[in-house]
């Protein structure tokens, strides 16, 4: 890549890094803030983390669409904007009503911003190995956004305060739209079809009740959610132009690539929150202390970003699916043998297996995902591509759900973690067969 183009990476990724560090650096912050503001209870104090997740996951396939009608850079930049714009809202907050709307402004934010990131980055560089690694870029820091924010809020909170946590994401969307301004191409070639509003609105509405659902536990949600997105699929197959075209997904490369990202993702991000758990509420270990012991993890996803492009490149996507899918199983289920008591050499090597595994297998997926479509499908297969990172919300819940099936905790966690293994291992075997079978016929599709 020339200097330009590594500058338009380091934006692009820049803003993916930025909200994957959102996710998870007001996590660690959660404590301190309930203190400060006065939220009535923990039950309360979770709508912060919730009332961003939401609205990205809901709004993602819409501004997906969005993006292709009104230009990519375009709505790149307002998601931007707007997202560091409502990030210094939530860091002046008063009290916990502004708090939690300033962070339901952030999700909105991040859904304008994920499917538009990765499709620009489609668009900026040829299929081949400059776009491969390209995402294995974008697919590392979206990882170290994640284990720099359990960092980075432990540090930030103990030294600072809460409201820094948030003014970081500030200086972070300043210098992304920076880049996005004077970097990225003009738009061109943008779609001229209206807007598919009852598909918006049955995607939307049914996205937003299944991760509702998920996330709470709440059958009713989920039950909502199958009869819309039900009714969102029986809406698309009549329409003109539908949100999201039912030959995208009937394209087996799309399908099967959401299917291997949707397991890597809820079995590795359902695994990290209970290694949280284990590291706090088993080894007694403080927030900052739980964050470093993270540090595995995003070492080796950095590792698996800088070598997704050459081993991808050499025994494509497919095979790349079952080592790694395999690797992340492996590590996972490892975990099984993590002590009450010290253990950091086996916590470390385990949770890097899983990271490295994972990275490499989200950029396999998300490269399969994106290929060989046309121009115009890109902001869609962008939203596509984007959507298993918060549908996987349904792995957090159902390792949850078996880690507190046990009396007791450590047992527990070691039960949820050998499921986790096994539903990875059951994924890089089937994603790997049906991702071979589907890539030939991409071409005819």
């Amino acid at each position: 890549m020339n200097t330009r183009e590594w500058l338009v990476l380091v934006t692009l990724c820049g803003a993916t890094f930025m909200t994957g560090l959102d996710y998870s650096i007001i996590t660690v912050a959660l404590p301190e803030l309930g203190r400060d503001l006065g939220f009535a209870t923990r039950g309360d104090l979770q709508w912060v983390v919730t009332a961003c997740l939401l609205p990205t996951a809901a709004l993602m396939p819409l501004f997906g669409r969005v993006s292709d009608v009104v230009g990519r850079r375009r709505l790149f930049a307002v998601g931007v904007t707007a997202f560091t714009g409502f990030s210094l809202l939530a860091a002046l907050a008063p009290v916990p009503g502004v708090l939690v709307g300033a962070r339901a402004g952030q999700g909105v934010a991040a859904a304008m911003i994920g499917p538009t990131a990765l499709a620009l980055m489609t668009t900026a560089f040829a299929e081949g190995p400059k776009r491969t690694r390209a995402m294995g870029v974008n697919g590392a820091l979206l990882s170290l956004g994640f284990v720099a924010g359990t960092i980075g809020g432990g540090l930030v909170t103990s030294g600072l305060s809460w409201r820094w946590t948030m003014l970081i994401l500030v200086g972070i969307g300043v210098v992304v739209l920076v880049g996005a301004l004077t970097l990225l191409p003009g738009d061109s070639g943008r779609s001229a079809v209206r807007l598919d509003v009852p598909g918006a609105v049955l995607a939307s509405g049914g996205l937003f009740a299944l991760v509702y659902g998920i996330s709470t536990l709440t059958w009713v949600g989920v039950a909502a959610a199958v009869l819309l997105l039900g009714a969102f699929l029986a809406v698309e197959a009549r329409h003109a132009a539908p949100l999201v075209p039912p030959r995208l997904l009937r394209r087996p490369t799309v399908k099967w690539g959401m299917a291997v990202a949707l397991v890597t993702f809820g079995m590795c991000g359902g695994a990290t929150l209970l290694l949280s758990v284990y590291m706090q509420d088993v080894l007694g270990w403080s927030a900052l202390r739980t964050g470093l012991g993270f540090l595995g993890e995003g070492v080796a996803a950095l590792v698996a970003g800088g070598l997704a492009a050459r081993l991808i490149g050499a025994y494509g996507a497919p095979a790349t699916v079952a080592a790694d899918l395999t690797t992340q199983a492996v590590g996972t289920a490892a975990m099984v043998f993590l002590p009450a008591s010290g253990g950091l050499g086996v916590l470390l090597a385990t949770s890097a297996a899983m990271g490295f595994g994972h990275v490499l297998t989200v950029v396999a997926a998300i490269t399969t995902i994106t290929s060989g479509l046309d121009p115009a499908d890109q902001g869609v297969a962008g939203s596509l591509a984007q959507m298993p990172t918060f549908v996987g919300a349904i792995g957090v819940a159902g390792l949850t759900a078996v880690a507190s099936a046990y009396a007791e905790l450590l047992t527990g966690l070691h039960a949820a973690f050998v499921v986790a293994g096994a539903v990875a291992l059951l994924g890089a075997a089937g994603g790997a067969l049906l991702l071979r079978r589907a890539t030939p016929a991409a071409a005819a599709v």
